[in-house]
This record gives C-alpha cells, sequence and structure tokens, in this order.
C-alpha cells in the first residue's frame, strides 16, 4: 500500500503535552490525504493495539465463509469490545506468537512494524508498531478487507466497552473528545508495575504507555491514531488525561466533538452515579485527577468533605451520570460557567 499523502507534515500542527514522546497520524479517508501526522515512522510497544493484527491473521486462514467457531468468536469478541489479555495470548499462543506479526507485516505491506524482542518472545504486548503503519492496518481494514472481516472487526471496535477487563477505563483519546460515531482500539502498559527505563533495538520497553487509536465520523471517515509515552511514574489518571489533551488539539475531518466544559477532577476512586446523590445507582469509577466532560449541574444531596462542601453535581456526558461536585473542579459548590441541567 502506498504511502497517503499529506497535507499537514509539521510537528507545529500537533500539540503536545511536555515530557510525553508521541507518534501521531490523522487520515482523512474522503480526501485521501493525512491532515496531522507527527513522529509517523516512530517505533512504540503496541500493548493491546496488536490484537488487530491478531484477529486479521486468525480470519486470514478462515476461507470464504468466515465461519467463526462460537467459543472463538466470544473469546475474539471480548479481545476486541473490551482489550481482554488472555483471549489474545490464547491466539498469540495457538497462532505461532511471532509468527503472527511476521505473517501481517508481508500481507500488508507494514514498513516499520516488528515482533516482541527475542528476550521476551511471549510478550505480545512489546511488538514494536509505528502511527503510520497503524494507519495502513486500518486502511486494509475499512477499503480492502473482505466485507465479513470488515464487519466483524469494525463492529466490535464500534461496540467498545467503557472498561476493559482488567478494570481500566479505556474511554480516552477519541472516546473522551467525539461524539457519537467512533470505534476504538486502545492500549496501555506499564500502569501496574513502572521499572527503570529499559530499551530493546530502540524500543522502550518500561515508560507508561497509552495509545489511542481507531476512526471517527460517519462513515469510519477519519483514522485517528496517537501513540504516547509518559515520564516514568506517571500516573493513569495523568497519561489519560494528556492524550485527551493531545487528541482535542487533532484536525480530524467528520469529528464532531461532544459540547461541555472540561474540567479536572480530585480524589481517588470517584464514583459517577445514575442520579445527583449517594443512592443513585454507580455507572463507573473516575481514574484519579483526570479531566471529564461536564455537559450542566443540577442540585441534588448535600455532600460534605473535611474541605468542601457542595449540594450541586455535575452532569458527565459520556458516562450518563452524575459526580459530586465536590470533586470537579477547584471553586466553590457550584461550578462556575457550566449551565444547570434542564
Amino acid at each position: 500500500m502506498s504511502p497517503p499523502s499529506a497535507a499537514t507534515t509539521t510537528a507545529d500542527a500537533v500539540v503536545v503535552p511536555p515530557g510525553v514522546t508521541a507518534g501521531v497520524a490523522v487520515f482523512d479517508r474522503q480526501a485521501g490525504q493525512l491532515t496531522d501526522v507527527l513522529n509517523p515512522d516512530l517505533q512504540f510497544r503496541s500493548a493491546s493495539v496488536v490484537k488487530l493484527l491478531i484477529v486479521l491473521d486468525y480470519l486470514w486462514e478462515r476461507g470464504p465463509a468466515y465461519d467463526i467457531p462460537a467459543a472463538d468468536r466470544a473469546r475474539l469478541e471480548v479481545m476486541l469490545r473490551s482489550s481482554d489479555d488472555a483471549a489474545a495470548s490464547y491466539y498469540w499462543d495457538h497462532l505461532g506468537g511471532a509468527q503472527i506479526i511476521d505473517r501481517m507485516v508481508e500481507r500488508l505491506g507494514l514498513t516499520h512494524t516488528d515482533g516482541p524482542p527475542t528476550t521476551h518472545p511471549g510478550f505480545w504486548g512489546y511488538a514494536a508498531f509505528t502511527a503510520g503503519d497503524t494507519v495502513r492496518i486500518y486502511r486494509y481494514l475499512l477499503d480492502r478487507a473482505p466485507a465479513p472481516v470488515r464487519s466483524f472487526v469494525m463492529g466490535n471496535l464500534h461496540q467498545a466497552t467503557r472498561y476493559g477487563t482488567d478494570g481500566f477505563d479505556q474511554y480516552f483519546g477519541i472516546a473522551s473528545v467525539f461524539d457519537p460515531a467512533f470505534s476504538i482500539k486502545q492500549g496501555w502498559s506499564g500502569f501496574t508495575s513502572p521499572t527503570a527505563k529499559t530499551k530493546v533495538a530502540g524500543v522502550d520497553l518500561t515508560s507508561e504507555a497509552l495509545h489511542t487509536t481507531g476512526t471517527v465520523g460517519t462513515d469510519d471517515r477519519t483514522i485517528v491514531v496517537v501513540y504516547t509515552l509518559h515520564p516514568n511514574g506517571t500516573s493513569y489518571g495523568k497519561a489519560y488525561t494528556d492524550v485527551t489533551r493531545l487528541t482535542r488539539t487533532l484536525n480530524v475531518p467528520g469529528g464532531v466533538k461532544s459540547p461541555g466544559s472540561w474540567l479536572t477532577t480530585s480524589g481517588s476512586g470517584v464514583r459517577v452515579r445514575s442520579a445527583p446523590n449517594t443512592s443513585g445507582g454507580v455507572l463507573g469509577t473516575l481514574p484519579a485527577a483526570v479531566d471529564v466532560l461536564v455537559g450542566c449541574q443540577k442540585k441534588g444531596q448535600l455532600i460534605e468533605t473535611p474541605t468542601r462542601s457542595s449540594d450541586w453535581w455535575a452532569y458527565l456526558p459520556k458516562y450518563g451520570g452524575y459526580v459530586t461536585n465536590v470533586y470537579v473542579g477547584s471553586g466553590g459548590p457550584k461550578l462556575p460557567g457550566v449551565p444547570d441541567c434542564q
């Protein structure tokens, strides 16, 4: 596959938060060109983005009927929708490990993708990917793959769950910024056991990595790929916020940004509830100190802490629920500039 033409090729077009290393490629399928690009050939450890190649390799040999046994279908669906690691490990072992990468590199014409280092043969998340090659993977899926393959893979990416099976909130980046039409295959690595930086063949294997990839807009108009590495010891909430802030600066044709005000939360384990009170069902838990999109605010149960109190609750449209204003923003009980919910 020939490289796409680029309308914008300067790093100035992408705003990268301080301390973050990023590789970015945004491809407008309608115009046939890149709208933003930064370090497109810089290799990052793929984390869970490699699951795209795992599922494509599995489907490649299924034949024209593409019959997927029920057990495999269930396993692949949870791997794509909820980034299940056990499923990825199962197919990595059964399909030949790094041979998956070798086969897919040749089939898709990838130019800067490698399997994990020989020192870590079972670590599928250590496969080296680039933003440029990830655009090529999505272009194959959307423009060249047989219809059953495209329907299965993209259909599941459009139904990605908010939380992975490991409990991590995967609605950062693309999923936080755009509404309503998007698909995602996210990746995260290094947040549970940060260690000193190690590089193998130029690929950083241990710095905290957080990647958002997928499509935005009607008919998957624009492919968005953002790979990032963060300073050692960065919290998940901080990386989540930095990736989302970077994604908000991108030129994404066809993308509709969700309306509202971006505010930073405080506290850890803050719960999002179905109603503005502690009797409302828990819809999710926020990563610590993360940017959230607030659509409006509503009066509800008074919440008091040693330093703050409020009977106003912020409505988070991306969660479909409420968080007490005690843990949103840094001002008084009511959020300035945020409208009341009607």
